[in-house]
């Protein structure tokens, strides 16, 4: 793992004015890490600079705690509270960060500034720092717009695209096993975080069919979950460690039956037809 100097670690999220995203409801991002050992195929982070093996240009922020502390003490003196997202592009709890601890570290940083934080993670790594979410839970200072309707400064969501190990394995080659991630949000309910579901992105005629979504929906509402973000894919690149490169390689090895189908799903370019899209929401709605 490669050691790095970042210039900054907390991002100001860019949303219209008297607006913020419905789903994640962030106002700052943080990374700890560049780049992703869960090499997800679908990665949307995925190209050149990465490369095939994401896991090979692993970096870790050396001088993220000490930023993040100078950036949280100028942001609460203004009263500028708002939503931390960890992480925006890559996972916060990868196998790194057993050995670095590094977001642990970041945690405390934020607990001590009072900000409000929303943890998404395909990891199950984040229950070791339970205690930590829990008092920020308490603590955190809420967005002025949120006051009102969030009654919780923690969120913990776990990120799925399919409950079954197997599918899991190929298009998710380094990520915490399903069932494992599914256990983790159970212990997160169970200890009053507000905790739910990321159930994106879908695959095509894989994980998006009406039995994959009756058996994630009913895994989800046994877990009691308190809320689920379905969504479809969007594929990017023709490059050789592009993610639409790697998931049709993936498909025309496990699943060569849908070869011709995702290649006239994403013939015009990065996105499903508008078609598609249309019927998947009228499918995850009812």
């Amino acid at each position: 793992m490669q050691k790095i100097i970042s210039k900054t670690i907390l991002n100001k999220t860019k949303h219209p004015p008297g607006k913020r995203d419905a789903w994640f409801l962030d106002d700052y991002t943080i990374n700890p890490y560049s780049g992703c050992s869960f090499n997800c195929l679908y990665c949307y982070i995925r190209g050149s600079k990465y490369g095939e093996h994401m896991e090979e240009k692993l970096s870790v922020k050396t001088n993220a705690v000490e930023l993040l502390e100078k950036q949280l003490h100028l942001r609460a003196k203004k009263g500028q509270h708002g939503i931390i997202v960890m992480s925006s592009a890559t996972d916060p709890y990868l196998q790194a960060e057993k050995e670095t601890g590094l977001t642990r570290q970041l945690l405390e940083v934020i607990l001590k500034h009072k900000f409000p934080v929303h943890i998404i993670t395909k990891s199950d790594l984040v229950t070791r720092d339970f205690d930590l979410l829990e008092q920020i839970d308490r603590t955190a200072i809420l967005p002025a717009d949120l006051r009102e309707t969030l009654k919780h400064g923690t969120i913990i969501t776990f990120s799925f695209t399919t409950v079954d190990d197997a599918i899991s394995k190929i298009f998710e080659l380094g990520a915490t096993s399903p069932a494992e991630r599914l256990h983790a949000h159970e212990a997160a309910v169970k200890n009053n975080f507000l905790s739910g579901i990321s159930m994106m992105p879908l695959l095509p005629h894989i994980t998006d069919t009406t039995a994959s979504l009756d058996a994630m929906f009913t895994a989800f509402k046994n877990a009691g979950s308190h809320y689920v973000m379905p969504a479809t894919i969007t594929l990017f690149g023709n490059g050789t460690s592009d993610s639409k490169t790697l998931v049709f390689r993936a498909i025309d090895k496990h699943y060569p039956h849908l070869s011709e189908k995702y290649r006239k799903l994403f013939a015009n370019g990065s996105e499903l037809p508008r078609f598609y899209n249309e019927a998947f929401g009228r499918k995850a709605n009812r």
